[in-house]
């Protein structure tokens, strides 16, 4: 069996008070998955995606990514964790206005100490693949909200990790924008990438995910797989995506 890419073992994260953020929440993610995490607000999602990502130490429990013991990691060792491991998708992109699409998307190579020409390299062939070269040399504020989550997309990708965390990666588009956001999270799964996205938009979920993980009030209360809808065709291949 393959080893799970994270493995969350009775994780909770407390404050001195009020409930609970976070309440003794197992989970397994295995490689290739995609998951999505369902919850209304305040029920623990963004909790749940900071503790995988090591932004967050659990109260109790052990969080487990890749083979690393994330929630021991001090905050060097968790900073240089997402950079070799995990990567990042946000709801309003995180892009640097006065960096150009190609600087923003060679950021995590520069600060992984990955040599130029081999990063320029791969920031080539990324935007090549999500179909966004033309913009290279553009400025991420001349972009539609679909090309600039499509940059965050790639920037994500940069170091090949093996993890690509998504929180709300739709929320802040348009209708339009949205299903190219969705058509590109299922070229990346369809390539092998494991997924956790999170999200209130349900369809998101049928459209992109292979399983449903439902919070509340700092639970899992549901674990099933996802009725998928049928996702429209992408002539984009993310083969060298990985």
């Amino acid at each position: 069996m393959a080893v799970p890419v994270i493995e969350l073992s009775g994780v909770s994260r407390r404050y001195e008070e009020g409930p609970a953020a976070l309440d003794e929440v197992s989970l397994t993610v295995a490689p290739g998955e995609s998951v999505a995490v369902l919850g209304p607000s305040g029920s623990g999602k963004s909790t749940l995606l900071n503790l995988i990502a090591g932004l967050y130490r659990p109260t109790a429990g052990t969080v487990t990514v890749d083979g690393t013991r994330v929630d021991t990691l001090g905050e060097a060792g968790s900073a240089r964790f997402r950079r070799a491991k995990i990567g990042m998708v946000f709801q309003f992109f995180h892009l640097l206005d006065d960096l150009t699409v190609a600087d923003n998307v060679l950021l995590p190579a520069e600060m992984a100490g990955v040599g130029r020409a081999a990063a320029r390299r791969r920031a080539a062939e990324l935007l090549d693949v999500l179909g966004i070269a033309r913009h290279a040399r553009a400025y991420p504020g001349r972009l539609s909200g679909g090309e600039r989550q499509r940059v965050a997309v790639a920037r994500a990708l940069m170091n090949r990790p093996p993890l690509l965390l998504a929180d709300e990666p739709t929320g802040a588009l348009d209708s339009a924008s949205g299903e190219d956001v969705r058509e590109l999270l299922n070229d990346l799964h369809a390539d092998g990438q494991t997924i956790v996205t999170v999200t209130h938009d349900l369809s998101l979920a049928r459209a992109c995910a292979t399983r449903t993980v439902e919070i509340a009030d700092g639970r899992v209360v549901a674990d099933r797989p996802t009725p998928r809808t049928t996702p429209a065709t992408s002539a984009t291949s993310t083969a060298v995506a990985r």
